[in-house]
């Protein structure tokens, strides 16, 4: 009989949770399993992953087949660099306290990798509530001034009364009447002067 590890679905619409398990190549996804190895859940950031480590290596030794995801969960867990170690332990390359040594190393570089992805998500998720925080706050005092510009009334514009139409004319008429001109003396009617008369007719 071949196994095969591999994930069953779970949980909610939307939300899934996988157990990893180990079951019969020829079953179905969700059909019967041998022994439930773990769980992963990747509705987190970063995805929890929890895992019978010991359990899950004796089957990878054993010569379990492995589904695409279950090796990418069992190499993030360093269950097939453990099983690797191993290996070479069998063949005489390492002895176990190397295997030890190294492995332990591993394991101090991942969770400081994993410890640094923690830091930086949660200063990313400070850094984007304190920005929305900024823009609701800025929200709030846009509109603030503008209820407060809405119920402030307008000050009345008082208009200057124009002047009366009848002092307008008057005030035009006195300023362009003409001076009036002087009467000129009339010129001395010229004199007659008396017709000269004839001398009469000396008499004959």
């Amino acid at each position: 009989m071949a196994t095969r590890i591999r994930l069953q679905r779970h949980g909610k619409k939307g939300k899934p949770v996988f157990h990893l398990v180990v079951a019969d190549s020829r079953a179905k996804r969700d059909g019967k399993f041998i022994e439930k190895l773990g769980i992963y859940n990747p509705n987190t950031n970063p995805a929890t992953i929890e895992i019978n480590f010991d359990s899950t290596l004796s089957w990878v030794q054993t010569g379990a087949e492995m589904s695409e995801t279950a090796r990418a969960i069992l190499s993030y867990k360093g269950i097939l660099f453990k099983n690797h170690l191993l290996n070479g332990v069998k063949k005489g390359a390492l002895t176990a306290e190397q295997v030890e040594t190294k492995f332990a190393a591993w394991e101090a570089e991942k969770a400081n990798k994993v410890d640094a992805k923690k830091d930086g998500l949660a200063k990313s998720a400070d850094s984007d509530k304190a920005a929305r925080a900024k823009a609701e706050a800025d929200a709030n005092e846009a509109r603030a001034k503008a209820i407060e510009a809405k119920n402030t009334p307008e000050p009345e514009v008082v208009e200057e009364e124009a002047p009366a139409a009848e002092e307008a004319t008057e005030t035009a008429e006195d300023t362009t009447e003409a001076p009036v001109a002087e009467e000129t003396t009339e010129a001395p009617a010229a004199e007659e002067t008396p017709a000269a008369e004839a001398p009469a007719d000396e008499e004959k």
